[in-house]
């Protein structure tokens, strides 16, 4: 009897001893599984930033395939030809547009954006003395650099914008890259569609199926609105600086065209090279004029063509969009804004198909379905 009262402490205490090394051993598992977990976010984190750019190149190649296999689908569908034999006639049919536009405008455009970049630094210049002669606009503005200083970087950022709209190395390169990609994921979207699903457990590839349909009708009504709208705002902005007798109307409005790929951004960027070109007329009020015509092609575009065009694509919040582009413009800069609001699709499609459709068990409708 004495000797099992004996061994009995002696077991406690080794299955206190035990239920020690369990807890110091879960605890130890923790803390790794912890760390572990911070170092593979911080190598992602870190990844990311330095791929940021192809990333965005495969997101820009992803948004030209689409759009190639939405109008190659259509031609299909019309002419009852095979699809690479209708993808086909779509690029001939872009490059003839293309080539047939440059052949005319380019030498144009080219002269007007050279002379775009020589103008500007005296519109800043005149913008800038006209910002000194009221102390009201000076003291609304707060402390600002000198005349000097604002001057030299403007002029250095606008010598900067002509080497990039004039062509550099790195953006055709990127051109290239893009057109390719975009090409070649057009002609055999379902070969990369079925790898990409491979890699999803067998039981969730019919959903993963679903939402990639969703993501790309929904990025191809999202391309066919915006071509359409900046085709109707540079037209209108041309014409418009055109009969105010603006110079280089054309090169403005085919700005002004281009930057309204950035929904609710781009437009009031476009303004700004406008309104200091007519900075350098002798009439001081032909800037107004160029404000009040920016300001009225916004306002068309905002209350009559996007709800006619967003009716029939796609819609977005608004609020969303821009702190999406305000986001995505501090970490990638000008293109990451660029991209921001067809990125903002796929993430709203995601969200409400994986998460709240299928996690929260919740009925909500799609971009497209609103």
């Amino acid at each position: 009897m004495q000797k099992m009262m004996k061994q009995k402490p002696a077991r406690d205490q080794a299955s206190a001893e035990d239920r020690s090394d369990s807890r110091k051993q879960t605890y130890i598992y923790h803390v790794l599984v912890f760390y572990g977990i911070g170092i593979v976010f911080l190598l992602g984190a870190s990844l990311v930033s330095l791929v940021s750019q192809v990333l965005l190149l495969v997101f820009a190649s992803i948004l030209l395939a689409i759009a190639l296999y939405d109008g190659s689908q259509k031609i299909k569908q019309w002419l009852n030809v095979p699809h690479l034999t209708a993808l086909g006639m779509l690029l001939f049919c872009i490059v003839v547009i293309v080539g047939g536009l440059g052949w005319l405008l380019a030498p144009q455009l080219s002269e007007q954006a050279r002379e775009l970049f020589k103008t500007m630094p005296a519109a800043i210049e005149r913008l800038l003395t006209y910002i000194e002669r009221y102390d009201w606009i000076s003291r609304w503005l707060g402390i600002a650099p000198s005349a000097e200083t604002l001057l030299t970087n403007a002029s250095r950022l606008f010598i900067n914008a002509g080497g990039i709209f004039t062509g550099t190395i790195g953006a055709l390169g990127n051109l290239l890259i893009v057109s390719f990609v975009g090409t070649y994921l057009a002609a055999q979207p379902h070969l990369y569609m079925k790898g990409l699903v491979a890699l999803v457990p067998q039981r969730k590839r019919a959903r993963t199926y679903e939402v990639l349909d969703e993501i790309g009708q929904t990025l191809a009504q999202w391309m066919i609105g915006r071509v359409f709208s900046m085709a109707i705002v540079g037209t209108a902005a041309a014409l418009g600086l055109y009969l105010l007798d603006v110079p280089l109307a054309l090169a403005l409005g085919f700005i002004a065209g281009l930057l309204d790929f950035i929904p609710y951004i781009g437009p009031f960027i476009a303004a700004v090279p406008a309104i200091l070109i007519a900075l350098t007329d002798d009439n001081s009020q032909l800037a107004v004029y160029v404000a009040l015509l920016f300001l009225a092609i916004q306002l068309a575009e905002g209350y009559l063509l996007l709800p006619l065009v967003e009716r029939r694509t796609v819609s977005l919040p608004p609020a969303l969009t821009i702190i999406m582009q305000v986001l995505m413009g501090s970490l990638f800069g000008l293109m990451g804004v660029a991209l921001a609001t067809p990125l903002t699709a796929v993430v709203v499609i995601l969200v409400a198909m994986l998460y709240v459709q299928d996690a929260l068990g919740d009925s909500v409708k799609t971009p497209p379905e609103q």
